[in-house]
């Protein structure tokens, strides 16, 4: 369960406010305000042309234009990756990652955090602003673009603390981490309860801080909360890409899956042969 669970994250969590998540017996479809993926694939090839109509008839039912695959370990039919480019669909930007599972720490994730630097749960409007500034700065977006978003981040956030009801901040379904070097924000990931553990998602820290020890603490604090949530088997899982993979693998993490990821632009034609929009 814990590689069905790093492998297909979106499928397990709590749905938030803007999301949707469809499931049926040969696959299941996660919406959220940003994007939509297709997993979980169980199918034969016989009906893949059936699940790739179905799969876009219920995108532009809601005015979607595009998704993107991700083909776990256990994905059926076998080779499923290879037959969907061969119809049109596209390798997306990181074509692969692997499913990582943490259930005992290393040495390293337990020993003395870097000098200066705080890990806490984001619980103020600035602050989110800031935590989603450094996940989009760190994966690439133009600071002009990041700097428009605020007040698009501002209604996400009011949005998340209307979600709230009566809980606390520390017993959201959907958490939003950050580290701190002084006063200022470096570091920041969103995290997911399940019922086997976290799921975490776009650990990222600021280009000028990497190799400080940022991502470490940020991993640290999300162990201590799994431990909080289950003492007796904590777990940490995520979908690690080429540049995380080697830090995770240090603080313990081991790989539990493989997931490859494709994308269907159906909104413009696919190559001649390719599977009819």
């Amino acid at each position: 369960m814990l590689r069905e669970l790093a492998e297909y994250p979106n499928s397990f969590v709590e749905l938030t406010e803007g999301s949707e998540r469809i499931e049926t017996d040969r696959f299941t479809l996660c919406l959220s305000q940003r994007g939509a993926t297709v997993q979980r694939q169980r199918f034969t090839e016989r009906e893949l042309g059936d699940v790739i109509d179905e799969v876009r008839g219920l995108l532009r039912d809601r005015g979607r234009t595009g998704s993107q695959w991700e083909i776990g370990s256990q994905a059926t039919p076998a080779g499923l990756a290879d037959t969907l480019q061969a119809r049109g669909f596209k390798r997306d930007d990181e074509p692969w990652a692997l499913a990582l599972a943490l259930t005992e720490p290393s040495a390293t994730l337990r020993g003395p955090g870097g000098d200066g630097l705080r890990a806490a749960q984001v619980v103020t409007a600035e602050d989110y602003v800031a935590a989603c500034a450094v996940q989009d700065i760190a994966f690439g977006t133009p600071p002009e673009q990041v700097a428009a978003q605020r007040q698009t981040r501002l209604r996400e956030f009011e949005a998340i603390n209307r979600s709230r009801g009566e809980r606390s901040w520390a017993e959201m379904a959907q958490m939003l981490h950050a580290v701190w070097a002084g006063e200022r924000i470096v570091c920041a990931g969103t995290c997911s309860r399940t019922r086997l553990g976290l799921a975490l998602f776009g650990g990222a820290t600021l280009p000028e801080f990497r190799g400080r020890g940022a991502y470490r603490a940020l991993i640290a604090h999300r162990w201590r909360v799994a431990a909080g949530d289950s003492p007796d088997r904590p777990a940490l899982v995520t979908q690690a890409g080429a540049m995380s993979r080697p830090i995770l693998a240090a603080l313990g993490f081991v790989s539990v899956g493989r997931v490859e990821m494709l994308v269907d632009d159906f909104a413009e034609p696919l190559t001649p042969g390719g599977c009819p929009g």
